[in-house]
């Protein structure tokens, strides 16, 4: 899996104090660590950024002095976009576009305009589909829409949006399986998820295992990227194709074996139940792994 480290976010209250006081050495090692533990991207996620659309093209530069990686520069705001795109030394992804209207007009224009590689979600005008068959609608029409602009299959990243397991555990599946259509709908275009989505609202103990069995899960349904904690060594290992134990276990529950957890070591257990919740054999609960 291509990892977008997203640790230099502005949710974080600590990168938030450093952008605000232009904390250059703060960014740049946060940078640094996540280029150490082997991410492909660095995300930057500075939200709306409504007054301060410049701080962009700052976090790029800081960055870039530091870290020979392509950047993701994730903001809703196009103004904010492209102040980074303008500063921005490699080839640059917009994080991200969508299927609803302003953001067609204004988002992926700038993918032509600069070259640069775009996120595209499934979200339109009627907000998030909620099925595999209508993501699969909307984001037919959102790509069309680039295609028309001359941005290319190949410079396209589709976001099927990751809803908490908590909160709408069908979601979770429906993404999985309009991740195994992808390809054949769109041939060329590359694929990316918010993967921590999966564990918002779950208790901070558990979202490591849920966040890794889902990357897990996203791959062997042909998912090219995930936006996820570089900071998160088993992770890490799990994206660079190491614990294949791991992912084995992860595949025969996919494909409907009839896996007893309770005779397995601690670890395989609890990514054979955490897999079987995600998959939706068993019903979300906080104390799943209890069980």
């Amino acid at each position: 899996m291509v990892i977008i480290g997203e640790n230099i976010h502005i949710l974080s209250k600590a990168v938030s104090d450093a952008i605000n006081n232009r904390d250059k050495a703060f960014i740049q090692e946060l940078a640094k660590k996540q280029a150490e533990a082997g991410v492909d991207y660095i995300d930057l996620n500075i939200g709306p950024a409504r007054k301060n659309p410049d701080v962009m093209a700052w976090l790029v530069e800081v960055v870039q002095e530091v870290v020979d990686l392509p950047l993701s520069l994730d903001s809703t705001n196009p103004k904010a976009v492209e102040e980074g795109l303008k500063v921005a030394k490699r080839r640059a992804l917009i994080n991200s576009a969508s299927g609803k209207s302003e953001s067609k007009e204004q988002m992926m224009p700038l993918a032509v305009k600069y070259d640069a590689e775009i996120i595209i979600s499934v979200l339109n005008d009627q907000g998030i589909p909620a099925d595999a068959e209508a993501r699969a609608e909307s984001i037919l029409d959102a790509v069309s829409y680039a295609n028309e602009l001359g941005i290319e299959n190949e410079r396209i990243w589709v976001d099927p949006i990751i809803m908490p397991v908590s909160v709408d555990q069908k979601a979770v599946r429906e993404a999985l399986e309009f991740m195994k259509m992808l390809q054949d709908l769109l041939p060329g275009v590359k694929s990316t998820v918010g993967l921590s989505n999966v564990s918002n609202g779950t208790p901070k103990e558990l979202r490591g295992i849920l966040n890794r069995t889902y990357m897990v899960m996203l791959e062997l349904c042909g998912c090219y990227s995930a936006i996820a904690d570089a900071f998160d060594e088993e992770l890490m290992a799990l994206a660079r194709g190491q614990m294949p134990e791991i992912k084995d276990l992860i595949r025969r529950v996919m494909e409907g074996e009839d896996i007893d957890p309770n005779g397995l070591p601690p670890k395989e257990r609890d990514y054979v139940k955490t897999a079987k919740v995600l998959w939706g054999d068993v019903l979300y609960s906080h104390t799943w792994l209890e069980l």
